[in-house]
C-alpha cells in the first residue's frame, strides 16, 4: 500500500473510533437519567446534582464497588443503606439490594437530602453535603469555622484534603453542566 492509501485508512479507523467514543459516552452519560429524575422527584433533591454526584462516584456504572465496601451508582456504604430501609420502613432488606441503579439512587438522593438539612443555615448547603458525604461528617465538623461556618466559599477554602475539595469543585461544575438534561421548571 502507498503512504497515502495507509493514511487515509488509518485516519478513517481513527475517525469511526472517535464517532463510537463520543456515542457511546453520550449514551452512558444519559443511561441513568430516569432513576436519577425519580429518585430526585421522590426526595426533592435537584436531578442535576444527583446526576453530578453519580457522575463523580462511578462515571455511571451501576456495578462500580469502591474500597471500602460501597456498591453502586453513588457508592452507597451499608450503614447509609440500612438507614434508609428503616426509614423507609423496608423490611426485609438486603445491603445487596442496592447493586440494582433505582434503588441505589433512591438510597444516595435520600442520603444526599439528610445532608443537605444539616446545612440549612449556611448561604448554600450543596458544598457542605458534598464534603460531608465525601469526607464524612466529622471531617466537615473540623472544617467549619470563622466565616467557613455560614459562607460556602470560605468554607471550600478550608477543606483540608485536596481530593474532598476537587471533589466538591468537580460535583458543583458539573451540577451547572446537567441543568440542560433537567430544565427547572
Amino acid at each position: 500500500m502507498k503512504f497515502r492509501q495507509k493514511f487515509l485508512w488509518t485516519s478513517g479507523i481513527s475517525f469511526v473510533a472517535l464517532l463510537l467514543y463520543f456515542w457511546w459516552g453520550n449514551r452512558r452519560e444519559h443511561s441513568q437519567d430516569k432513576v436519577i429524575s425519580i429518585a430526585a422527584k421522590r426526595y426533592g433533591v435537584e436531578p442535576a446534582l444527583v446526576k453530578a454526584v453519580v457522575w463523580r462516584e462511578t462515571r455511571f456504572d451501576p456495578e462500580a464497588r469502591g474500597r471500602a465496601g460501597e456498591i453502586g451508582l453513588m457508592q452507597i456504604r451499608e450503614s447509609a443503606a440500612l438507614d434508609w430501609a428503616s426509614a423507609e420502613k423496608i423490611h426485609p432488606f438486603e445491603y445487596e439490594q442496592i447493586i440494582d441503579p433505582g434503588t441505589n439512587t433512591l438510597v444516595g438522593t435520600w442520603y444526599l437530602k439528610k445532608l443537605l438539612r444539616r446545612y440549612t443555615q449556611t448561604d448554600n448547603p450543596v458544598p457542605y453535603a458534598l464534603a460531608d458525604y465525601n469526607a464524612g461528617r466529622g471531617n466537615v465538623l473540623k472544617w467549619i469555622s470563622g466565616a467557613g461556618a455560614t459562607n460556602s466559599e470560605a468554607f471550600i477554602g478550608q477543606i483540608g484534603f485536596p481530593g474532598t475539595s476537587n471533589y466538591v469543585r468537580a460535583v458543583m461544575g458539573r451540577v451547572e453542566q446537567y441543568h440542560a438534561d433537567f430544565p427547572r421548571k
